[in-house]
Parts: C-alpha cells; sequence; structure tokens
C-alpha cells in the first residue's frame, strides 16, 4: 500500500518552542547577525558539549573553512580526512589551496581508521611533507574511535579537527564527540537532529581559537573608529533569528536523540532478524550514537537484492531512502588526490542504505518502511532471483591506488 503522506529520510522536527526565542527577536528588532539569541546559543552549546567556547555559524563547511584557516592550513599544504563522508568535509581544505589526503575507514564504526591514518603520516613525512591536520568525522553519529585517533595525532603533533557536524548528541569514553580535538564543528542543516534551517558551529576548549573565529566569521573588521580590514575576513555569522530556532531546537535534544535510538533498535529488532542485513552498531560501550540515521548493509550474494532494489521499492511506496556516501577518492573532483586504502568504504558504498531515521517518524511509518524492505527481501527470495555482483573484493584489491 502507498503511504499518503512521503516518509522522509530524516525531516526538520520543530517543537513549537523555537517561536518564543524568534518572536522576541522580532519585537525587540535583534534582526541581525548578532544579538541575545547568538550569545546564548553559543552559551548553550558549549555548556551541552563540555568545552569552552563556540562560535555560532551560518554552517558546518564555514566552521571547518575557519579552522583551517585559524591552523595556517595554506597553498601547498597538505590536510588528513575521511574518505568516506559527505563532500563538505573536504572541500574547505582545497578552498585554501591545500591537498586532502583522504583516509579509508575501519569496518567497525565506518569512520576513519587509524591504521590507514598512521601509515598516512609516515608516508606524508617520508615524501617531506607533514600534515597540517587530521579531520575525522563521526558518521551518521556514530563515534570514531578517537582514542587511537587521539593517540598518534599527538604523537605527530598534527592538529585534530572534529567533524561532528552529525554527531551532536554522541558520545565516546563518556565525553561528547564534539569535544575532541583543538577543534570540532556542528551541523544544524536541516536534516541534522536539530536545525537551525542552515547552520553551524566551531567548538573549542581555546577560547582565544573562537574569538579569532568569530572575528574572522564578521568579515574581520579591525577596532577601529572606521572600517578597517587587516586581513581577508568572511560573513560566516548565524543570524539571531535563526539562533533562537536553535535555542529552542537545544530544549528537546535529548527527546530527539532518544527518538532517534527507538528508530534505529527497531530496525535492528525487526530488520536484522534477516541473513545478509546488518546495522551500523556501537562496538562496545565506549561508543555511543545518536544514530542520526540508520545504516544498514546488505550483502547481495544472500539476500538478493541490491541497495537499489530496496530504493526503488521504497519509492513506491513513497517512502524516502538513499545510498551511503560515494567516497571522496571516488569522486571526479577528488580523484588526483592521495588516498589510504583498504577497500571498506568502496565495499560499504555499494552495500549500503539508510532509511528513514527522522525523531518525528510515527510507528505507521517505521512499520511501513520495515514492511517494503521485508516484502523486497521475501519476493527475492521467493523468487531465488539471481544476482551478479558489483561489488568484486578482487578487483578492489587489484585496484587500489597508488599512495602518491
Amino acid at each position: 500500500m502507498v503511504n499518503k503522506n512521503k516518509i522522509y529520510l530524516s525531516s526538520p522536527h520543530m517543537s513549537g518552542g523555537e517561536m518564543k526565542y524568534v518572536n522576541d527577536a522580532f519585537n525587540e528588532n535583534w534582526v541581525a547577525p548578532l544579538g541575545p539569541n547568538v550569545v546564548d546559543m553559543e552559551v548553550t552549546l558549549a555548556k551541552y558539549c563540555g568545552v569552552k567556547d563556540a562560535a555560532v555559524l551560518n554552517s558546518g563547511t564555514a566552521a571547518i573553512h575557519l579552522a583551517l584557516i585559524i591552523l595556517g592550513v595554506e597553498k601547498g599544504d597538505e590536510v588528513i580526512a575521511s574518505t568516506f563522508t559527505f563532500c563538505a568535509t573536504v572541500n574547505p581544505i582545497v578552498y585554501q589551496g591545500a591537498l586532502p589526503i583522504l583516509i579509508d575507514s575501519e569496518p567497525g564504526t565506518w569512520n576513519m581508521d587509524p591504521v590507514q591514518l598512521e601509515r598516512a603520516i609516515r608516508d606524508r613525512l617520508q615524501k617531506g611533507k607533514k600534515p597540517k591536520a587530521i579531520i575525522p568525522v563521526h558518521l551518521y553519529g556514530m563515534p570514531a574511535n578517537m582514542t587511537k585517533i587521539m593517540e598518534i595525532a599527538n604523537r605527530y603533533n598534527i592538529p585534530v579537527v572534529s567533524d561532528s557536524a552529525e554527531a551532536l548528541g554522541s558520545r565516546y569514553m563518556g565525553k561528547s564527540a564534539a569535544s575532541y580535538g583543538k577543534m570540532s564543528i556542528l551541523s544544524f542543516n536541516g536534516n541534522k537532529i536539530i536545525t537551525t534551517s542552515g547552520g553551524g558551529a566551531l567548538l573549542s576548549d581555546n577560547e582565544e581559537l573562537i574569538l579569532k573565529a568569530r572575528f574572522l566569521a564578521s568579515q574581520a573588521k579591525d577596532k577601529a573608529p572606521h572600517y578597517q580590514h587587516s586581513q581577508i575576513g568572511y560573513n560566516y555569522r548565524m543570524s539571531n533569528i535563526l539562533a533562537g530556532i536553535g535555542l529552542g531546537q537545544m530544549e528537546v535534544i535529548d527527546d530527539r536523540i532518544k527518538a532517534r535510538r527507538y528508530n534505529h533498535f527497531y530496525y535492528k529488532e525487526t530488520l536484522g532478524k534477516f541473513e545478509g542485513i546488518t546495522l551500523l552498531e556501537e562496538p562496545d560501550s565506549a561508543y555511543f550514537s545518536n544514530h542520526w540515521l540508520t545504516g544498514i548493509l546488505i550483502d547481495p550474494e544472500i539476500t538478493g537484492v541490491r541497495p537499489g532494489d530496496l530504493i526503488r521499492d521504497m519509492e513506491s511506496m513513497n517512502i524516502e531512502s538513499r545510498l551511503l556516501w560515494k567516497p571522496m577518492h571516488l569522486q571526479p573532483v577528488f580523484s588526483h588526490c592521495p588516498a589510504y586504502l583498504n577497500g571498506t568504504s568502496e565495499r560499504l558504498f555499494t552495500q549500503g542504505l539508510c532509511l528513514p531515521s527522522g525523531s518525528n517518524l510515527s510507528q505507521e511509518d517505521l512499520d511501513s518502511v520495515v514492511t517494503a524492505i521485508s516484502r523486497s527481501l521475501k519476493n527475492a527470495n521467493a523468487t531465488q532471483k539471481k544476482y551478479v555482483p558489483t561489488y568484486n573484493p578482487v578487483r578492489i584489491l587489484a585496484n587500489m591506488r597508488a599512495v602518491l
């Protein structure tokens, strides 16, 4: 049966409490990229994430860009980043004229593989290029293995910028995922666990770095009785109105996390029974994921279906889903970048799918998703559909890019 109302992958979920802050901004005429909502949002985020300070900005991309500027990344430098991520993690490296060095995933978390990370650092050093920064990603809300990543980063004295765009509320070793590294970033895009429509934040325990970020994000205006600029600045600040939306959203953040985690465990209970279906799980008690999106892997040789088959079948029932990220080293725009690979991200891309995970999904919605997938799997088994896999481990190993 086709659902009357579309079931989205991850749609905005307003509480109603946001309007108080928005109305205050209008009533007090704080309709500008500054104001009390901005200040309060920064204080609220810093406290929630367990860091000393935060700067709210117009996007998570802007936050990464400012972090790289503050770390002195320039033309000709190299910056290490996860390959299995959205392009917004890597694009700011190119903004600075630097070269992305791409690192494959570990199977357990789908995040940056510490083994490949250290391999890359050693190889770059041997080639006379010390990376200026490392950007691990907490993908789909799952924290990266920050114990090992930070050990490696500290050993080679390379600063870490933690991409927590998808991980507000996630924890690793009892600490906010956004508290790791010299700086970290958040995103409040419309599909995130909370939203300000569009927006992001840069966080740090070093308050001087956040002061520098606010300066750069406000067109780098010098303290002078006239408009004076001694360096290039950016129009990256969040508006007071959008910060008001964020304050209202932060009032319900814990409820949003509970809902997303419920979705994940419901999918685990219902879909995990199918042979050939696995979910991205917390590896052990050190990890706490907000499960922003629930990701599954479909083994086509066992199930007889591919992710594309499930997407098509769910679309026929008015349900939105999407493939996992296409790794950056497979993207035409980054095909020239050195990549340190183990085959994991390519396998994930070929076999993976993100399921509807919004905190505003009803039980009926979840049941519809499970019904659609179950029907596809059962039909495939009933007809004994033959599938020739597109993912070939031998091919991937043979085609592993030689490190530049």
